[in-house]
């Protein structure tokens, strides 16, 4: 198939899933929104239906993985559902709805039947970031720039199915990174157990390729069982019950009410557009001493 924001190529066993909107460090939008997320799931359901395949590499083109969510986006997806959109609060529904497809995405990465290698350089944040934890393998860049900053929105550790990075990092580690929004490079990130390996920027696609080659050692029916296995032992530490402690949350976080004097996004994007209202969000933390 063709995409418009992804590029998929197979050679043999090994199929490459790239995010192709470099202009805007492949920022993800939300399903229903025909873009990117239609067709990251499009192109992950294509890995899954294809048997001959044994190993699916996740990247991104240009400068970065995937620097979260498209900030025009978020709330206003919410609003596709009504007559006269922004007129009114968006419903419950829409938003379950929404989020529950989001977070059913995760779900064809981390149990889908292929191994699933995620190719970190340049910015992982937020959504980048939990695609880099659903894979089974990551393999990070010493220079990249990894981190929950999305949090920073407001979230203060909900929104996402957070199981994957707890179980990854430990607690403390996994609160403080979802309280503070703190970045991380490559070596760091090895270092407490977010990725399976770390390299020079320049040898990653190298190192990237040769560990898809070990994995195509093994037989296409062990990588099954192995994948049906690991779903088997996500389900014993409890990684599955996550899907719904993800999508609920979010849903409940768009909904929050802000006290007077605290900052609202939504509100600053209003005012003065998305981009100002990004720095915003890190600026306020760059200020405390």
């Amino acid at each position: 198939m063709n995409y418009k924001y992804v590029i998929y190529k197979k050679e043999g066993e090994v199929a490459r899933l790239t995010f192709n909107r470099p202009d805007k460090l492949n920022v993800m939008d939300f399903p229903g929104d025909g873009g990117i997320m239609d067709d990251f799931n499009a192109a992950l359901d294509e890995a899954w239906e294809d048997d001959e395949l044994k190993v699916l590499i996740i990247e991104g083109a240009g400068r970065g993985f995937c620097a979260g969510h498209d900030l025009e986006r978020i709330y206003k997806v919410y609003e596709g559902w009504d007559k006269e959109p922004g007129k009114r609060r968006p419903s419950q529904r829409s938003r379950l709805h929404t989020d529950r497809r989001w977070l059913d995405t995760h779900q064809k990465i981390l149990f889908n039947p292929r191994v699933t290698i995620a190719q970190v350089h340049g910015h992982c944040i937020g959504e980048g970031a939990t695609i880099a934890e659903m894979c089974d393998i990551t393999v990070v860049a010493e220079d990249a720039h990894i981190s929950h900053a999305e949090q920073r929105l407001g979230f203060a550790g909900s929104g996402l199915n957070l199981i994957p990075l707890f179980q990854m990092v430990g607690y403390k580690k996994a609160r403080g990174m979802c309280l503070l929004g703190e970045a991380m490079d490559g070596v760091e990130a090895e270092r407490i157990g977010w990725a399976t390996k770390v390299v020079p920027a320049e040898k990653l696609q190298q190192e990237v390729e040769k560990i898809a080659k070990q994995v195509c050692l093994l037989p296409r029916d062990g990588i099954a069982i192995g994948k049906a296995s690991n779903q088997w032992i996500c389900d014993i530490l409890g990684l599955t019950a996550g899907a719904t402690q993800g999508y609920v949350t979010h849903t409940l976080f768009t909904n929050l009410r802000y006290e007077p004097g605290e900052w609202v996004f939504v509100k600053d994007r209003k005012d003065k557009g998305a981009k100002a209202g990004f720095h915003k969000r890190d600026e306020r933390y760059m200020e405390i001493k």
